[in-house]
């Protein structure tokens, strides 16, 4: 048995919360981590973040990502899969993610992130 989690449509995602959001390091790191992946695979797990931070505090991050729709949550079984939702940032907000990304790799020492990021751009 299979939950849906519930997620806020492409219309819904507002910018003043994504940006919000993105100002959170541990976040920016998740949200990074994604997008490093996405050429290799689209969806990352729960334990795949466990470098980051506890799982309490995980959790409660992945909320805030999926409330503000910068990541879609699916549920099998015991398993959380996280993946960007890069085509409806894309349409809401043209270039804001890759822009974010791309700053994000240049501080990428200083905000503790994995040192390369290959940011595959939308189209």
């Amino acid at each position: 048995m299979s939950r849906t989690l519930p997620h806020p449509t492409r219309e819904q995602i507002e910018l003043p919360l994504v940006l919000d959001c993105l100002s959170d390091p541990i976040r920016l790191a998740i949200v990074y981590q994604l997008a490093q992946q996405e050429r290799v695979s689209s969806e990352l797990r729960c334990g795949d973040f466990n470098g980051l931070s506890g799982k309490s505090n995980l959790t409660y991050h992945f909320a805030k990502l999926r409330d503000c729709g910068l990541m879609q949550t699916r549920v099998a079984g015991t398993n959380r899969f996280m993946r960007l939702r890069r085509d409806d940032l894309e349409a809401r907000f043209p270039g804001l993610l890759d822009a974010v990304l791309k700053s994000a790799a240049k501080d990428a020492e200083k905000l503790k992130l994995a040192p390369v990021c290959d940011v595959v751009e939308a189209g």
